[in-house]
């Protein structure tokens, strides 16, 4: 097991953009949506206005999820998946299975 998952573990690499709290969340409610931050807010039960904000931020900055700004007046920002984030689909989808079947 140790030469599988030796330093330079993808796994771990991995986990570092996405094991943080919240993030597997709001990459769940992007699937297949544009949404809005309040949106996101008011779907993530119990997440901060702040948090979110660093969640979506460090998303947008490994190009998980991409933000469109409207130029409108209050302003309007929508946030939706890249084909990177798109590709995480699976692993969404096998840890469900896992839930249903343990959980």
């Amino acid at each position: 097991m140790d030469k599988i998952y030796s330093k330079g573990c993808k796994i771990e690499e991995t986990l570092k953009i996405l094991g943080n709290k919240w993030t597997f969340l709001i990459i769940k409610n992007l699937m297949g949506d544009k949404l809005r931050f309040n949106e996101l807010l008011h779907l993530l039960n119990g997440i901060s206005p702040k948090t979110l904000t660093e969640r979506l931020r460090s998303l947008e900055k490994e190009a998980i999820i991409t933000r469109k700004i409207y130029p409108e007046i209050p302003p309007k920002v929508e946030y939706k998946l890249t084909p990177k984030g798109d590709d995480l689909k699976i692993i969404l989808d096998t840890l469900n299975q896992w839930g249903k079947k343990y959980i």
